[in-house]
């Protein structure tokens, strides 16, 4: 049998192994940051701005005055000597770029770094990229012939470009390279421009901050204005509803209560000489009180269903709407007032929208009553034709005494707004022959 081996210490749980594998790691961290820093740096933050015509304007504007300024600045400082003091009672001469090759290249450096700004807000990183490196190109006898471009092509960088992480990785690059370009000798601004430097972010930031105001105070306008829409329009929706709420409660109140006064006085009239046709008349007046609770019912349930707790009591008690299939009923309870009532329907009957059909149903109910109140006596024939495009309701009578008493004309707006809804219409009117019709034309849906 041979001899145990021994486990090596240094196996794969410790030993010299772990500092080379925490390096790779560490390595291996350091490069996914440094693949998605450069990956997020070429992505932008935002849309692209997209300026207006004005703004392209002015930027050309002053791409071609300061163009103007530094060519003419150029050209008048070839084969010119600057001297200045180094020292006390020290001076020394400081040559400019001379003769043809001089003046191009200042021309070309002035051309290239100012005319770029006419893009400095659709392409601001390379704008910046462009004025850098014509600064950093121009001699530094004559600095301040690419420095004013660069100051403003580091601004519109900074307030434009939509790859912040480039951005602001670029800046300081090129803020640093230029500002260690120049020395104590040829400073880049003269001291008499020192105070325009100073006052003109002052003016720039005054600008800004009073259109800042400016905006302001439109937001709020505009924000006010739209506020008053809002409660307007809010206004008008809860007079829609009021209408509306009216309206139905008109239709179930107006017709219930015309039958049972009629019902009750032929009551009154007869309860002596014939008591059982009074006992009937009456029963008709509890049916009648009856079916106009069960519908004010179901109007008030829908105004308070809610609220949980009690919503779902009054909801368990709520009937449907009433539709074309019920005109039967309602036909039934007009012919126990007294008054001759014949139903027709023709066409193929087929389902319609409830609210639809609510309102054929109401078209039928308004002008029964107004027969009970104003046409006693009369005969009344209701029509009911469904079509292939349309749905025709039409209510005539012969005319009679008057019976309730009078109405106000409410009943029948209601009926037009309230087909109004689904583009149908209503024709009223008094017939050659005596008596009245109305008739609700209302377009279907092709099946």
């Amino acid at each position: 049998m041979g001899m145990p081996v021994e486990a090596d210490p240094a196996g794969p749980r410790g030993g010299h192994n772990e500092p080379v594998t925490d390096a790779r790691l560490t390595s291996a961290r350091l490069r996914g940051a440094v693949r998605r820093t450069v990956h997020d740096a070429r992505l932008p933050s935002g849309p692209p701005l997209r300026p207006t015509r004005r703004a392209r304007q002015f930027d050309a504007l002053v791409a071609l005055g300061l163009g103007i300024a530094t060519v003419y600045y150029g050209v008048d400082n070839v084969d010119n000597v600057v001297v200045r003091e180094i020292a006390p009672g020290v001076e020394h001469a400081f040559p400019r770029p001379s003769g043809l090759g001089g003046l191009v290249l200042m021309v070309t450096l002035a051309v290239v770094a100012s005319g770029a700004l006419a893009l400095r807000r659709r392409y601001p990183l390379a704008v910046l990229c462009v004025a850098t490196a014509a600064t950093l190109a121009t001699p530094q006898s004559v600095l301040r012939l690419t420095f004013y471009a660069f100051v403003i092509a580091v601004y519109s960088a900074a307030v434009y470009s939509p790859y912040r992480v480039a951005t602001l990785a670029a800046l300081p690059v090129s803020v640093v390279l230029v500002g260690t370009s120049g020395n104590s000798l040829t400073p880049i601004v003269p001291n008499e421009y020192i105070a325009l430097l100073i006052l003109a972010p002052m003016a720039v930031a005054a600008v800004g901050l009073r259109t800042w105001k400016l905006r302001t105070d439109e937001g709020r306008t505009r924000l006010s204005a739209l506020e008053r829409e809002q409660a307007q329009a809010l206004r008008r929706a809860v007079e829609h509803e009021r209408a509306r709420i009216a309206r139905e409660l008109h239709d179930v109140v107006t017709h219930n209560v015309s039958v049972m006064i009629i019902q009750a006085g032929a009551a009154r009239k007869i309860m002596k000489t014939s008591p059982e046709q009074a006992g009937e008349a009456l029963l008709a007046v509890e049916a009648g009180g009856r079916a106009a609770m069960t519908e004010l019912r179901h109007v008030m349930g829908l105004l308070t269903m809610t609220d949980e707790g009690e919503g779902t009591d009054t909801a368990a008690e709520l009937t449907p709407q009433p539709g074309l299939n019920q005109l039967e009923a309602l036909v039934g309870r007009v012919r126990d007032t007294g008054l001759r009532v014949d139903l027709t329907v023709t066409g193929l009957p087929r389902p319609l929208p409830p609210g639809l059909e609510l309102a054929a149903y109401r078209v039928v109910q308004e002008a029964l009553t107004n027969t009970v109140k104003h046409a006693s006596g009369a005969f009344a024939a209701v029509t009911v034709e469904y079509g292939p495009r349309r749905l025709r309701v039409e209510v005539t009578d012969t005319g009679g005494r008057p019976g309730a008493g009078t109405g106000s004309g409410r009943g029948l707006i209601g009926l037009r707004e309230r087909l109004a809804v689904y583009d149908a219409t209503l024709n009223t009117g008094r017939r050659l022959t005596g008596g009245y019709r109305v008739e609700a034309l209302i377009p279907l849906e092709t099946p």
